[in-house]
């Protein structure tokens, strides 16, 4: 869902920041719910309860774009497929996005609540309209769709989206959504949810869903050209 942010750099307090991804293709496959221990991460591991870092909650609406204006969000992240995007993001980030929405977000906008219910009901991932941080640095910030804990009481999130487009593998740009927000919070899971329409129509009774499982290595990535993107922001505030 892409929201148009205002340019509030000048308001970025400095100390907020304390400290490419392959092309490889990506393919829909079920993953057991029951998993051995998680993986030893980096040194962007979560260090604290995700809870402590709520920034905003969505329903402010001033607070929460401020908030999404003076950091790197997963949907600016999204776009960052190569060092050619991080121009694009920045020139967004200061002067704000044209785009203001259209008919197909609209329809996200309307069937999200609905989707979020049905991730609930089956799968205990309860909806979430809270911005959060990261652990290591306050500049980097994320919204997921849904937050919740697994039977090992893991952290897991989800990811809500409408199409009128039959995927057979996650579109890249989600992915990069994914996993920056499963950096942010420190998750090691995803449930992707995706409804399909015709025309506006959902063409099924219920939406469709895979695990996505974080990569430390897109991740890596993914930080760095965020942080260029920031760095160049920084750089016109000097």
């Amino acid at each position: 869902m892409t929201i148009v942010q205002p340019t509030l750099w000048g308001d970025l307090d400095p100390g907020w920041e304390d400290h490419p991804a392959s092309a490889a293709p990506v393919t829909f496959q079920e993953r057991p719910t029951d998993r051995a221990a998680p993986p030893v991460h980096d040194t962007f591991t979560v260090l604290r309860g995700h809870t402590e870092r709520i920034v905003a909650h969505s329903s402010d609406r001033v607070a929460w774009l401020r908030a999404r204006a003076a950091g790197i969000t997963a949907t600016d992240v999204a776009r960052l497929a190569s060092l050619r995007a991080v121009e694009a993001v920045v020139a967004d980030k200061r002067w704000g996005s044209r785009f203001s929405g259209n008919v197909y977000t609209e329809h996200g906008k309307d069937r999200e609540p609905v989707i979020a219910a049905w991730v609930a009901a089956t799968h205990g991932i309860q909806p979430s309209a809270h911005l959060f941080h990261a652990s290591t640095n306050r500049a980097h910030l994320a919204t997921p769709d849904g937050v919740g804990l697994d039977a090992s009481s893991r952290l897991v999130l989800a990811e809500i989206k409408t199409t009128g487009k039959g995927w057979r593998s996650i579109p890249r740009h989600y992915l990069r959504q994914i996993w920056w927000q499963q950096y942010v919070l420190g998750a090691d899971r995803t449930l992707f949810v995706w409804e399909r329409h015709d025309e506006f129509v959902p063409v099924a009774d219920e939406p469709e869903c895979r695990w996505v499982d974080r990569d430390d290595d897109q991740i890596r990535g993914l930080i760095q050209l965020a942080d260029l993107v920031l760095d160049r922001l920084r750089g016109f505030r000097d």
